[in-house]
């Protein structure tokens, strides 16, 4: 699914002459036997990416800016980057415009319910007639979708950009995530000069209510972060210029959920959720596209279904 969502970014890369994707090379790093080492490597191999693996030292040498504790190690490969979101989604929207699609903005959900000739949805701003349905709310699918008891948690999770006091060298780090032995993992990516030095860490524990959200910047969330920086990245610990609260929507094995629903034959769902369902965005709407259209894709969304959690008794 990585390889195909990349390959689809850079299709919408060609049909819209936007920069979508911006490879920086990637760097896993933790202890030896750590779960973001071993997954890493064996990921890679598994699925025969390019890689190699970086003992501290090296780490150091290649990426001054990070600061590696000598134990650590790291795994590096090359093809890697990160994507501009906005842009993302304003070239997907461009794009189902042109292609017949009606967008509408501003209108909550309030109930849908399908018959034998196709699916109703009522919104605070009308209704709508359709074939097909599909439903994509992330935080708020377990509220469209309550009889299917999908088992999400829903964090708060706070961003923060920091300036650092000597940019030029963070511009050169790659995209990263570096596994501590003290409070979880902390993730990055280079410094821009329009938005500084993005850091924050993987989840919080922290339950949120997506309808009650709590967007304030607290200062326990930036010490907590600070502390990664002023260890991992110390010349990064500078001015905070910007912080945002967003919502990571956990299953209890952190994988996605895309399915056809198991009683309407006419609606397909998905959560592409758990902090790192954006980059998948371009293959899970293929994939949801194939559900929606023909009943089935060729796409290996198998292990994503509904079905693993009756299995598991969860």
């Amino acid at each position: 699914l990585l390889r195909r969502a990349w390959d689809r970014w850079l299709d919408l890369e060609r049909e819209t002459g936007e920069r979508l994707l911006v490879e920086t090379g990637g760097l896993y790093v933790g202890a030896p036997g750590s779960a973001i080492v071993e997954g890493s490597l064996r990921s890679a191999r598994e699925h025969g990416l390019a890689h190699e693996v970086l003992d501290a030292a090296t780490m150091r040498e290649r990426f001054p800016a990070l600061r590696v504790d000598g134990g650590m190690v790291g795994l590096h490969e090359a093809k890697a980057g990160y994507l501009v979101p906005e842009r993302c989604i304003e070239a997907h929207l461009a794009l189902a415009e042109r292609r017949g699609a009606a967008l509408r903005f501003g209108e909550v959900v309030e109930r849908w319910a399908a018959d034998g000739s196709g699916v109703r949805v009522e919104t605070t701003g009308g209704r709508y007639r359709a074939e097909r349905l599909v439903i994509a709310a992330g935080a708020w699918l377990p509220r469209l979708l309550p009889d299917l008891g999908v088992p999400f948690e829903v964090e708060r999770v706070t961003l923060f950009w920091f300036e650092p006091s000597v940019p030029q060298p963070f511009e050169r780090l790659p995209v990263y995530i570096v596994e501590t032995d003290w409070d979880g993992s902390f993730y990055g990516f280079p410094y821009m000069p329009d938005q500084g030095l993005k850091v924050a860490r993987h989840g919080s524990g922290e339950r949120a209510d997506p309808d009650a959200l709590d967007r304030s910047r607290r200062g326990a969330d930036e010490e907590r972060v600070r502390r990664f920086v002023r260890r991992h990245l110390p010349e990064g610990d500078g001015p905070l210029r910007e912080a945002k609260v967003c919502l990571y929507t956990k299953t209890p094995d952190e994988h996605f959920v895309v399915d056809r629903h198991p009683a309407r034959e006419r609606v397909v769902f998905a959560s592409a959720c758990s902090g790192h369902g954006f980059k998948f965005a371009s293959v899970i709407g293929e994939a949801l596209a194939d559900l929606a259209l023909d009943g089935r894709t060729s796409l290996p969304i198998g292990f994503l279904s509904l079905r693993r959690f009756a299995r598991s008794g969860t």
